[in-house]
């Protein structure tokens, strides 16, 4: 079986705040949009952004509320881009769970709450290389 994630998605409380958070945090903007979604086209997949409770209507689940026990990440080239990028999703919306700092392992990250609770790693780690297309190439 291919290994790879065709659409991630994550549960939203206010889709006009979500699309507000993504548009002025990281400079993204949706192929589609409904009342119920919103589908951001990344780099190899697509994230969509679905109304809470219609989102556990599609599962024939109870509406859940909160994150789930994961982080999504985004790359940056440099070490320079962590700090900036994370004080600029805390504008557009987010909060600061963990400060950017250099962990043991190497590297510089740190982590910010988009408006639903998610959180987003925003991390630069000299062993990955970016490509121009935003793939990431995991390294040692």
């Amino acid at each position: 079986m291919q290994q790879q994630i065709a659409v991630i998605t994550l549960g939203s409380a206010d889709l006009a705040r979500s699309q507000k958070f993504f548009a002025e945090g990281f400079g993204w903007q949706p192929v589609f949009q409904n009342e119920h979604i919103l589908f951001y086209q990344m780099n190899g997949f697509v994230l969509g952004i679905f109304q809470r409770e219609a989102m556990a209507e599609d599962m024939g689940q109870t509406p859940q509320a909160g994150p789930a026990a994961m982080a999504l990440a985004h790359n940056v080239a440099t070490e320079a881009e962590v700090a900036p990028l994370m004080e600029r999703l805390v504008r557009a919306g987010g909060r600061v769970l963990r400060p950017a700092d250099a962990p043991p392992h190497g590297g510089f990250r740190g982590y910010v709450a988009d408006p639903d609770g998610h959180a987003w790693e925003i991390a630069w780690n000299p062993a990955w290389q970016i490509d121009a297309e935003g793939h990431v190439t995991f390294g040692l």
